[in-house]
């Protein structure tokens, strides 16, 4: 038999900070899974069309793209994985507006392939 679930506010435990650095370390992996697979969907889209000279350097803009946003969440999976006492850094500004940056500018480049 199971004990009962307890409140955590009964027991003085509001949150376990092991797991949450844990979750944000998978949320970024995922994310870099996604943007991989965009950036080969824009490749592919790229060179099925009708390889152009546009298309090539679009297709190219993508993957340096790709590789810019790969190394800030590469940075950041390393920073959740420190086993510091007070937990793990917190996302630099500069690290987030370089992430935003890169998502933004890779949908720009998705769309440009489509059109």
């Amino acid at each position: 038999m199971t004990a009962p679930d307890r409140d955590p506010q009964e027991t003085g435990d509001t949150r376990d900070p092991g797991l949450q650095p844990e979750r944000t370390r998978l949320a970024w992996r995922r994310t870099t899974l996604a943007g991989t697979v965009v950036a080969v969907l824009a490749a592919r889209t790229a060179l099925q069309s009708g390889p152009t000279a546009a298309r090539v350097l679009t297709c190219a803009l993508c993957a340096a793209l790709w590789l810019g946003f790969l190394t800030v969440a590469h940075h950041r999976i390393r920073t959740l994985t420190t086993t510091e006492r007070s937990g793990p850094a917190a996302l630099t500004r500069r690290h987030a507006t370089a992430a935003a940056l890169y998502t933004v500018a890779l949908a720009a480049c998705a769309v440009a392939l489509v059109l």
